[in-house]
C-alpha cells in the first residue's frame, strides 16, 4: 500500500486499444498500466488494483470521441465509485491524448477537430494515431463536463 497521506489521481484512456492508466501523484505519473483486453473485461478489474494500492482522489477520462461502447462503460463504472466511494470523476478530450491527431470512428471514418467543432472525414488508408498518457496532467484541459461526448458520425 502507497503512502495515504498522498492522494492520487487515475487518467483512463479506454478510447482505442490498448487501455490505459496512468496514475499520478502530485500530477506527475509513476505508474502506467496497459491492457489489450477489452475494456468490458478489464477495466473494473484495473480500478480495483488501483484503488487497493493508492488512495484514489480522482478519475480523469477520455470521454471522446471513440468507441461509444468503451466511453459508456467507463463512464458508468467511473459513475458508480464516485457515488458509491466519492472518488471525483472529471473528463477529458481523446484530442489531448494523442496529439490532436484523427480518432477511428467507424470503417474508415475518423473524428477530426477543426478549431472547436468534431467531425467525421473518411480516410482512405488507416491513420495509426496512438494515444499517450503525458507525464504530467498539471496542464491538462480537464472539461467542466464529465458526461460521455458522443460524436456520431454520419451514415
Amino acid at each position: 500500500m502507497q503512502n495515504r497521506s498522498h492522494k492520487y489521481t487515475l487518467l483512463i484512456i479506454s478510447l482505442s486499444s490498448p487501455l490505459l492508466i496512468g496514475v499520478y501523484e502530485e500530477d506527475k505519473l509513476i505508474k502506467t498500466i496497459s491492457s489489450d483486453l477489452k475494456t468490458s473485461e478489464v477495466l473494473l478489474p484495473l480500478l480495483n488494483q488501483c484503488m487497493n494500492e493508492y488512495d484514489i482522489a480522482r478519475f480523469i477520462y477520455t470521454r471522446g470521441p471513440g468507441s461509444y461502447m468503451a466511453i459508456k462503460l467507463t463512464y458508468i463504472m467511473l459513475k458508480t465509485i464516485e457515488i458509491v466511494r466519492g472518488i471525483e470523476c472529471k473528463g477529458c478530450s481523446g484530442f489531448a491524448l494523442n496529439g490532436g491527431q484523427p480518432i477511428k470512428a467507424a470503417g474508415n471514418l475518423y473524428f477530426i477537430k477543426e478549431k472547436e467543432t468534431i467531425i467525421t472525414k473518411k480516410f482512405e488508408q488507416p491513420v495509426n494515431a496512438n494515444f499517450a498518457l503525458p507525464q504530467s496532467i498539471q496542464d491538462l484541459a480537464i472539461d467542466e463536463e464529465s458526461t460521455p461526448e458522443y460524436i456520431l458520425p454520419a451514415v
